[in-house]
């Protein structure tokens, strides 16, 4: 992801990739510039936004580092917690940070979209589907479509299983008891589905990401007015009107 993140602020019109971090690979070359190793080399390279993909752990060291040097921050990194994000909150006075569960302008859509329709249906599930060299479950953006779904609606119907053949056969529970299956599936990129139902009707709103390059237009949105969003925000809704 990194790679392609390097590749699409290279190709943007306005904006400049002035250095790229891997402490896996340092040394190595991407888009025309020479991988550091940590985040002190970004620094001194004089950075105005940093795009951080990529792991939570790693996320939660380097992100107060870059609040205190007054650096924009662009996050897609999956895992953050709300404890996280109100440590962010705290950090993030004299620069700004926007969390995505997601970057693809679709699947922002389809999240919005599923909160509309949540006062309208008492029952929903939600099936996402991942990679196999995804780590964490459910996805991000699963457990940020259940979290607004649920404060978009409290009148929910309850589950009526009351013997699962296979524990865990009912999936997760979400806020609001909103049921998170989660797939690993080797070949696939990022896909979800939301299923509402209600008397005599069901509705699906499926987003499907048959590519990484999907979510490369929003990176590059919300590096380009990161500056407009003071302190932290979460998901690209408020760059979108949404």
């Amino acid at each position: 992801m990194g790679r392609m993140v390097a590749g699409a602020v290279t190709a943007a019109e306005g904006m400049v990739l002035v250095a790229a971090a891997d402490p896996s690979a340092p040394g190595s070359e991407v888009s025309g510039v020479t991988l550091v190793a940590d985040i002190g080399d970004l620094l001194n390279a004089g950075v105005d936004v940093v795009v951080d993909f990529t792991v939570a752990e790693a996320s939660r060291t380097n992100l107060p580092v870059l609040a205190a040097a007054g650096v924009h921050v662009v996050v897609g990194t999956s895992g953050l917690s709300d404890d996280d994000l109100d440590n962010l909150r705290a950090a993030f006075t004299t620069s700004n940070c926007l969390v995505a569960p997601n970057f693809a302008i679709g699947a922002v859509l389809m999240m919005r979209f599923a909160e509309m329709a949540a006062p309208w249906f008492e029952t929903a599930e939600i099936v996402e589907v991942h990679h196999d060299g995804k780590v964490d479950a459910p996805s991000g953006t699963a457990t940020a479509t259940a979290e607004r779904m649920a404060a978009a609606s409290s009148d929910w119907a309850p589950d009526p299983t009351t013997r699962e053949a296979v524990a865990g056969a009912r999936g997760g529970v979400g806020p609001a008891d909103i049921r998170i299956h989660s797939l690993r599936m080797r070949g696939a990129v990022a896909d979800q589905e939301v299923v509402l139902g209600t008397t005599g009707q069901t509705l699906t709103i499926r987003h499907d990401t048959t590519d990484r390059s999907s979510f490369m237009p929003g990176v590059v949105l919300a590096i380009g007015r990161i500056a407009e969003v003071p302190g932290v925000t979460v998901g690209l809704d408020a760059l979108l009107g949404l």
